[in-house]
């Protein structure tokens, strides 16, 4: 349940005249726009914002990754888990611009996810299947049935290549979508054919600091321009596209430029209007209840209704902020809508039924809000376990007192309810069955329109002699969550082939009900109970490469969950199952190394140095400001210098440190991490910009080692062909791009087609120490267990 802290700044952030123009403001137009884009932050917020809080428009985000293979600028969140924090941020952000979103992609598990960055369209094909995405968007625009589509970015070479995949696919979609032999499955499920009337390109660059488009855009056909503020708040539409993306705050989103972004010009590509000089992006289209009427034949009474149905709207729209007044008129105009799909022809109905029918259902909330009928449903935990319970209660407003309400629950199959209490709030006892499904972690769709999540309330009630009804979301997310999750200390075992230990202390923490534990055991080694914790018992012979300790908790498979909690998301979780995971490799450690790791919270790397077997202190801010000469390596983290402000002050300290004789070694920064190449390096280290030509993408690209006999490279551990294989995602992100003389490129490496970068790893020896800079991904293949990763780590933070 949230807190009152949490529940005033929610309703500081949606209050109640706002809640109610943004309701009123959604009947102005009967036309669909939908943005296309690869990850969540994709969207082109102030123009949408634009589009749908001063036209009306319904706006549409279809987005194709939870964006799982991305960084995190929060915390540690990684994969799954990340993919769950940025779908959240999604839906936030939408609920901000009152837009719907469209998921295509389903998380990790799904073909069609984040894998991280590619080059170029054809790649991500290759892993997402084009017929795959292509199918999904079909869908989409039979479902949705959008009137424009946009993509977000254009497909040019120095573009993200799920960006180009995502435009390629988008208007592949909108040939397939019309014709009804395409995906006849689709047909059978009872979506209809779709023709999209406008596709527009965008006719901006999506080049800056992080892509390069190598071509210019195309020219704008038509420019939209917003010449106005927000009736409801006032503010900019550009800037409350800000306020949208500062939900994205994963990936560092949320500016505050001086000048608030107004125009946006489009290049329109493909239409099936027939041609004419365009003032606005939805000419040609039916903008109104009022220009539905206009339709070829549709009867006097039906084109009447529509008339009159506008009509009531318009005048509900100018009454604001008189309620009773706004309730009446919007009583009137869904009475005239009951009439148009009485008595509608049947060709009507199937070109335009579903925008009648959105509009309804927008007229009721908005009726609702008016009426002041419901505040908010709130739950004791918002997750239940196999045969648990808890308890929902749903807040009715004051205007609830005057209509007769009933309010039902919209829950998960296998979970029950028993209306408890009556009154001004309406009480529930949930209870879960002993083997009611757990939920799905990735939802295929958000609507502003509420009923979102696993659980939601529909409230109904009769207001001016009609039944009204809604659907509001719970304050958290409820979900079905496991009955037990087990966490492993640790998770993973790093074990050097030449160790002489054989047994290793492992915990089992166990929330929930007490129940049996047991392991399954590869050939070899068993995990005996020692006490309260377990002991891995490893073969007298330990074979290099990767094992897996599988975990049952009462005979079913258990699982560790991952809990996150953001003040701009709320509580979420994230589930997998619960393994320990062991690493055999031939591992040799550097001696005399007591290091110093220095972390804002992206990576785990002070956590593996310490698995690794290597003395290692977590700095804080007050270690920093203490002795650095007890340290002969200090290791900061991947995006510190922007994450820890404490780190700036220190600069010359750590510059100081490696004078001395200390080993500072740096992971990768991009330039906007607080990263001054003047300042933060030793020495000069410019950051290449934009980042797309300064990172090689490909897992598998050849490495070349320049200087095979250089200490980082051979010893303690030889850094062989073997070390570069098994990679996951990518060799490395922002490459140094230009340096110091005193610093030596050591790998050199590049994508396919390109020229040889040399900036993923450079080292000079400084005073009487040295500083090395790692554009690598050091820390996402030491959490994936490539042996690699662990060895030349190893090497990397011996002393200088």
């Amino acid at each position: 349940m949230l807190s009152a802290r949490e529940r005033i700044e929610k309703q500081m952030g949606a209050p109640a005249l706002v809640r109610l123009h943004r309701k009123l403001s959604r009947l102005k137009s009967t036309v669909t726009v939908m943005n296309t884009g690869a990850h969540p932050d994709d969207e082109q917020n102030g123009l949408l914002a634009f589009l749908r809080l001063e036209h009306g428009t319904r706006v549409i985000v279809a987005c194709s990754t939870r964006g799982e293979g991305g960084q995190n600028a929060l915390g540690p969140e990684r994969h799954g888990a990340l993919g769950v924090l940025r779908s959240r941020e999604m839906e936030e952000a939408a609920r901000i611009i009152d837009a719907d979103v469209a998921w295509l992609g389903h998380g990790p598990d799904d073909a069609i996810h984040d894998f991280g960055f590619s080059k170029d369209g054809d790649a991500t094909f290759a892993r997402w299947g084009e017929a795959r995405i292509v199918e999904r968007l079909v869908r989409a625009y039979r479902k949705e049935r959008p009137d424009i589509v946009i993509p977000t970015f254009l497909d040019v070479p120095g573009q993200h290549g799920h960006h180009r995949a995502m435009t390629r696919a988008a208007e592949a979609a909108i040939v397939l979508a019309a014709h009804a032999t395409a995906f006849p499955e689709h047909i059978a499920e009872g979506l209809k054919p779709w023709r999209v009337a406008k596709y527009y390109l965008p006719a901006w660059s999506g080049g800056g600091g992080t892509y390069d488009d190598a071509l210019p855009p195309p020219d704008a056909t038509i420019t939209v321009e917003a010449c106005s503020r927000d009736k409801a708040t006032g503010a900019e539409y550009g800037r409350i596209g800000e306020w949208s993306r500062y939900f994205h705050a994963s990936q560092g989103m949320g500016d505050w430029p001086m000048q608030a972004k107004s125009v946006w010009p489009l290049h329109l590509k493909l239409t099936s209007i027939a041609a004419s000089e365009e003032r606005f992006i939805s000419d040609g289209l039916p903008n109104s209840l009022e220009q539905l009427a206009a339709f070829p034949d549709l009867p006097d009474e039906v084109a009447a209704a529509l008339i009159s149905a506008d009509t009531a709207i318009a005048a509900a729209i100018e009454a604001f902020p008189h309620r009773e007044t706004i309730v009446s008129m919007l009583t009137h105009a869904a009475g005239h809508l009951e009439n148009v799909v009485a008595n509608a022809s049947e060709e009507f109905l199937a070109l335009h039924s579903h925008r009648i029918e959105r509009k309804r259902i927008e007229i009721d909330a908005a009726i609702l809000e008016a009426a002041s009928i419901f505040e908010f449903v709130s739950v004791g935990h918002p997750s239940i376990a196999p045969g648990g319970s808890t308890v929902l209660t749903a807040e009715l407003g004051e205007g609830a007192r005057r209509h007769n309400v009933d309010i039902s629950l919209v829950l998960p199959s296998g979970v029950s309810a028993e209306h408890t209490s009556y009154g001004s709030s309406r009480t529930f006892l949930l209870t879960a069955s002993a083997n009611v499904r757990l939920s799905d972690q990735f939802l295929p769709d958000w609507s502003c329109l509420g009923g979102n999540g696993h659980a939601s309330v529909r409230a109904s009630a009769e207001i001016e002699g009609r039944s009204v009804t809604g659907v509001f979301d719970l304050e958290e997310p409820f979900t079905v969550s496991a009955a037990q999750a087990i966490k492993l200390r640790p998770d993973a075992l790093l074990v050097p082939l030449d160790t002489r230990c054989r047994g290793w202390q492992v915990k089992a923490d166990l929330t929930g009900e007490a129940a049996t534990l047991s392991f399954d055991s590869p050939a070899g080694w068993a995990m005996v109970a020692s006490g309260e914790d377990w002991t891995l018992t490893a073969p007298e012979r330990i074979a290099p490469g990767f094992t897996s300790v599988g975990v049952s908790v009462g005979g079913h498979s258990a699982f560790e969950v991952e809990s996150m909690s953001y003040p701009h998301i709320g509580r979420a979780e994230f589930r997998r199952p619960a393994a320990l995971n062991i690493l055999a490799l031939d591992l040799r450690l550097p001696e005399g190394a007591r290091i110093a790791y220095v972390g804002g919270g992206a990576d785990k790397v002070g956590l593996w140095l310490a698995r690794m077997g290597l003395d290692v202190v977590d700095l804080d801010a007050v270690g920093l400001a203490g002795d650095l000469s007890q340290f002969t390596t200090i290791v900061v983290g991947i995006f510190a210098f922007g994450l820890r402000k404490d780190l700036a002050a220190i600069t010359q300290r750590l510059h100081q440190f490696v004078e001395n004789g200390g080993h500072l070694v740096t992971l990768y920064h991009r330039p906007s991490d607080g990263w001054h190449p003047d300042e933060t390096p030793v020495r000069r280290l410019q950051i290449g910009s934009p980042s797309v030509r300064w990172r090689v993408t490909d897992p598998c690209a050849e490495v070349t080692v320049l200087s095979p006999d250089h200490l980082l490279l051979s010893g303690p551990n030889l850094i062989h062909p073997e070390d570069w294989e098994g990679w996951n995602k990518e060799r490395g992100l922002y490459f140094a791009s230009s340096w110091d003389e005193c610093y030596e490129p050591l790998l050199s490496m590049h994508d396919v087609n390109e020229q040889p970068l040399k900036g993923a790893l450079l080292s000079a020896e400084i005073g009487k120490g040295r500083h090395t800079h790692v554009s690598l991904t050091l820390h996402h293949q030491m959490d994936r267990l490539v042996p690699g990763a662990f060895r030349l780590m190893a090497n990397l933070v011996q002393p200088a």
